[in-house]
C-alpha cells in the first residue's frame, strides 16, 4: 500500500471540498465574476474526483483489470484517437443525431395531431404508453434483424426510445396554456393555428426542451446498447463489448469517458437553446438574475 500517494489524493479532495464550500457562499455582484465561479466549482469538483480516484487505484494497488486509473485511462485514449474518433462517428454522428431528429420530430407532430384530433388522443396515446415499455434488450435485435447490421437498425432503436417522450410532453405542453389566455385568442377571432403558433407552442417550449433534454441522453444509451446485438467492426457498444471479452478494460472506459463527453455536450447545446428560446420564462429570469 502507498499511503503517501493515498493521503495525498484524500488531502486534495478535502481542500477541493473546502475550496468549492467556500466558493458557493460567496455573492458576487459582478456578473463575469458569478459565472467565473459557477463554472469553477464543477471543475474543481471533477478535478478532485480524479485525483482521488487515482489516489485511491494506486494506493491500493487495485489490479487495472478492476479499475484502472485515470492516467492509464487518458494514454489508451490518446493513443486510440483514430480508433475512437470512427466509433464516434458510427454511434454518435450517425445513429445518435439521425435517431433523435426523427424520434423527437415524429413525437411533436403526432402530438400536434393528438392535440388536434380527441380520437387520435383516445387511440395513440395509450399505443405511446406500450411503445414506452418495451425494453431496449427485446427491441434491439429485433431491430437488427429488420434494418441490418449497420446504422440504420441503432437508428430504428434511438427512434423508439425518443418518441414517447416527446410525444407526452408536447403533449401536456400544449395543455399548460390556460382556458383564460385561450378565450382570450378566441375572441380575438383566430384561428386554431394562429393560437397554437402564438400561445399554445411558447407556453409548451418549457416541456419540450425537458423531452429535448431527456431525449439527448436516452438517444446515446439507445445506440450503444444495440450495438451490442450486431454491428460492423466498428461503433462504441462494438468496442465496449470486445475490449471487456479482451480484458482491456482501460479502452472499455476510454470509450466510457468519450460517450460522457459526448453525452454532455450534446445536452449542453440543448440546454443553451433552451436558454435562447425560452428566455421569458421565470426559471430562465431567476438563474440569469441570481
Amino acid at each position: 500500500m502507498n499511503y503517501g500517494l493515498l493521503f495525498g489524493a484524500i488531502a486534495f479532495w478535502l481542500a477541493a471540498w473546502a475550496t468549492n464550500e467556500w466558493l458557493v457562499r460567496q455573492k458576487l455582484r459582478n456578473l463575469a465574476a458569478n459565472r467565473a465561479v459557477r463554472l469553477a466549482v464543477p471543475l474543481l469538483f471533477g478535478v478532485s474526483i480524479l485525483v482521488l480516484w487515482e489516489g485511491l487505484v494506486r494506493g491500493f494497488h487495485v489490479p487495472s483489470v478492476l479499475l484502472p486509473p485515470p492516467s492509464m485511462i487518458w494514454t489508451r485514449l490518446i493513443n486510440s484517437v483514430p480508433i475512437l474518433w470512427a466509433d464516434f462517428q458510427q454511434t454518435f454522428l450517425k445513429a445518435v443525431i439521425i435517431g433523435y431528429t426523427l424520434g423527437c420530430s415524429l413525437g411533436f407532430l403526432i402530438a400536434i395531431a393528438i392535440d388536434r384530433s380527441p380520437f387520435l388522443q383516445k387511440g395513440l396515446l395509450p399505443l405511446g404508453n406500450f411503445v414506452s415499455a418495451l425494453p431496449v434488450i427485446g427491441v434491439a435485435p429485433i431491430m437488427v434483424m429488420w434494418f441490418g447490421f449497420d446504422w440504420q437498425s441503432k437508428v430504428a432503436v434511438v427512434v423508439i426510445m425518443t418518441f414517447f417522450p416527446m410525444l407526452v410532453n408536447t403533449v401536456s405542453g400544449l395543455a399548460a396554456a390556460s382556458s383564460m389566455e385561450r378565450d382570450l385568442m378566441h375572441t380575438y377571432a383566430a384561428s386554431w393555428f394562429q393560437t397554437l403558433v402564438k400561445l399554445r407552442l411558447p407556453a409548451a417550449w418549457p416541456f419540450i426542451f425537458n423531452a429535448l433534454k431527456i431525449n439527448s441522453t436516452l438517444a446515446l444509451i439507445g445506440a450503444i446498447v444495440a450495438e451490442f446485438f450486431g454491428t460492423p467492426i466498428v461503433g462504441m457498444g462494438f468496442r465496449i463489448s470486445t475490449e471487456v471479452g479482451r480484458m482491456n478494460v482501460d479502452m472499455v472506459w476510454a470509450e466510457i469517458a468519450v460517450a460522457a463527453v459526448a453525452g454532455s455536450v450534446f445536452y449542453g447545446i440543448v440546454a443553451l437553446i433552451e436558454r435562447a428560446v425560452t428566455f421569458w420564462h421565470p426559471s430562465v429570469r431567476n438563474s440569469r438574475t441570481a
